[in-house]
């Protein structure tokens, strides 16, 4: 809703610009007219002119966005060209030149007839008064087609330019009812508009930056135009009474009963039990939207809608670092394994919480090392996340061989559930046999499967939650003095802390996202009460491994020791991952883990725990 009055406001906003000018004047010159055979003509000539720009650069931004990686970043090329246009008022006007000839042309024609206005050069006038705009429309207006085109075509984009040229009509019809008066406060408001003006086209230019950094990606993957239903679902799951586990800021949310989030959802997705254990039939909650928009697949040629239809499908929402998303991954596997020749396709759907998972290599490696052997979308433009209007890491989606979505789960858990969705929809599909010749995997897997951080957490043990080191999200902070951001700081860690107060010693940079060492023999402290402690790690800049040491309540944590580190608690952090540091044996309780980096560097993102 912010955006869409925002985008309202920028388009009423508009005629406050210098350029507008020469526009007003043979407007106004009219204002005499009827309203009915001159102001709306004029204004439905001017909105067929945004709707065939909009429409242009929308198709042509959008493909060039989706197109690979390099789409990215010539469609942050022109954000920084729109910039440059709302910060130099000159570069716009050479710009656009072509444009402006092209409406004086046409308004002179218009205007040729003489002072009777008749609907016919109305209109010819509101597509001269179109053009005549560019200057000063095509910079705002381009802000909200380059953005979409980053974020993809969507009904969110269609109603943020609605609102802009809702907003531009506005204000123009309120100068062709009121006439001179609004012109002469105009005139007194330039000074105020160009500096507004001004200051949005250096906003625009300092998002380039944070875009071009990857700085963009915590808030795609939190905020979304299409999927505004989070925070509802927040409300609904309080007061259902769920007690399920939720990752902050738009992550995960384990619900049973999220219909807000799934497009086209009827109802909750919830499979309803009959008495004598069979499956009542599966509600449709939306059409599958498909799977353009990813940068590159892993472990197949890009798949259709089209191409799947026959099929069942499971779509996989994940991001290689989230623990939430491991512990579900033996169960995606396995039905990936048991399905695949009675016709399921399951599809990971890569979508990046850190700027690190945006690295395609990355996932690449993350992918070989888990044993993914299914296709993957890289989804690092949150493309298909936002079509399917997605919230949440996990997210499954089961889709049946027409091409509609039929089920939904959010988070861990219920795998026995949703694997009877896959046999009842395969069954659906001809595949009568299944019942028969598979028997469901049992609520937890064999040790093998589910080792490591792919071991179910122990939730009744669990008082500690997920928490983020970078300053954008962290909470809980316990170093004296608080957090610095941006720069280097010299820390102390709180000598005893109580539960779930965290803190830093030794020389770090705080930034949004994740902390920086940047001197050796730093440390983290945390008091936790969990089975199993992680940390999100990633190596030295220059790729050079940083090693380490943990103590659990000041020694070596022995028996203790996470699956990444050696009894005495020695390690290295050699890539951009998960790091599991701690798996308690014996009785949970509350414990103070330390962790200290002897070599200068690394970077620490969140902890989780299981």
């Amino acid at each position: 809703m912010l955006l869409l009055i925002l985008a309202y406001l920028g388009g009423a906003l508009t005629i406050l610009s210098p350029c507008i000018l020469p526009v007003l004047p043979f407007v106004f010159a009219r204002a005499d007219q009827p309203f009915a055979r001159s102001g709306l003509p004029l204004l439905a000539g001017m909105g067929m002119t945004f709707a065939l720009v909009a429409t242009l650069a929308a198709v042509g931004g959008g493909w060039v966005a989706q197109a690979n990686q390099f789409g990215r970043w010539l469609a942050i090329a022109l954000l920084t060209v729109f910039g440059l246009t709302l910060l130099l008022p000159r570069f716009a006007e050479r710009l656009m030149r072509p444009l402006v000839n092209a409406g004086s042309r046409l308004s002179n024609f218009a205007q040729s007839g003489g002072r009777a206005a008749s609907p016919g050069s109305s209109f010819l006038l509101g597509i001269a008064t179109g053009l005549l705009w560019a200057p000063c429309a095509g910079p705002i207006l381009g802000l909200v087609l380059t953005g979409a085109a980053l974020q993809g075509a969507s009904l969110g984009t269609t109603l943020l330019l609605a609102a802009y040229a809702a907003g531009a009509a506005t204000s123009l019809a309120l100068a062709l009812l009121i006439g001179g008066r609004v012109f002469a406060a105009m005139k007194r408001s330039l000074d105020a508009g160009e500096w507004i003006r001004r200051g949005i086209g250096a906003a625009m230019l300092a998002g380039v930056v944070a875009i071009g950094l990857g700085l963009d990606t915590g808030v795609l993957a939190r905020v979304s135009t299409i999927a505004t239903g989070g925070l509802e679902q927040h409300l609904v799951d309080r007061l259902a009474g769920n007690h399920a586990a939720e990752k902050q800021d738009g992550t995960m949310m384990a619900s049973a009963n999220p219909e807000s989030t799934v497009p086209g959802a009827a109802s909750g997705g919830a499979m309803m039990m009959r008495a004598g254990g069979r499956a009542a039939a599966l509600p449709v909650e939306g059409q599958f939207p498909g799977l353009n928009g990813a940068v590159e697949w892993l472990n197949s040629p890009p798949l259709t809608a089209e191409g799947l239809r026959g099929k069942v499908v499971l779509v996989d929402f994940w991001t290689y670092s989230c623990i939430n998303c491991l512990r579900t991954l033996p169960y995606v596997k396995a039905w990936a394994d048991k399905y695949k020749d009675q016709g399921l396709v399951v599809i990971g759907v890569h979508a990046p919480e850190f700027a690190f998972e945006r690295n395609i290599d990355n996932v690449k490696k993350a992918s070989r090392d888990l044993g993914v052997t299914y296709p993957v979308a890289i989804d690092n433009n949150f493309a298909i996340w936002r079509a399917f209007g997605n919230q949440y890491w996990p997210a499954h989606y089961f889709i049946d061989p027409q091409g509609r979505i039929r089920f939904h789960h959010f988070g861990e858990g219920e795998y026995e559930r949703s694997e009877a969705v896959i046999r009842q929809l395969l069954e659906e599909a001809g595949h009568a046999d299944v019942a028969k010749r598979a028997t469901a995997m049992p609520a937890t897997l064999n040790d093998k499967a589910g080792s490591g951080v792919q071991m179910a957490a122990d939730n009744g043990a669990m008082r500690s939650p997920e928490t983020y080191v970078g300053y954008e999200r962290a909470e809980n902070f316990g170093s004296p003095g608080g957090a610095v951001h941006d720069r280097p700081q010299d820390y102390t860690a709180p000598a005893k802390p109580d539960l779930n107060r965290w803190g830093l010693a030794g020389n770090w940079r705080v930034g949004a996202e994740h902390a920086t060492l940047d001197r050796p023999n730093g440390r983290i402290v945390y008091r936790f009460h969990a089975r199993d402690l992680h940390l999100v790690l990633g190596p030295a800049q220059d790729g050079k491994p940083v090693r380490f040491r943990v103590t659990i309540d000041g020694a070596a944590p022995g028996a203790s020791h996470g699956t990444d580190i050696a009894p005495d608690g020695t390690g290295e952090v050699t890539a951009q991952r998960l790091y599991q540091l701690v798996r308690q044996d014996g009785e949970v309780r509350d414990r103070t883990f330390a962790i200290e980096f002897l070599d200068p560097g690394v970077e620490a993102y969140a902890f989780t725990f299981g």
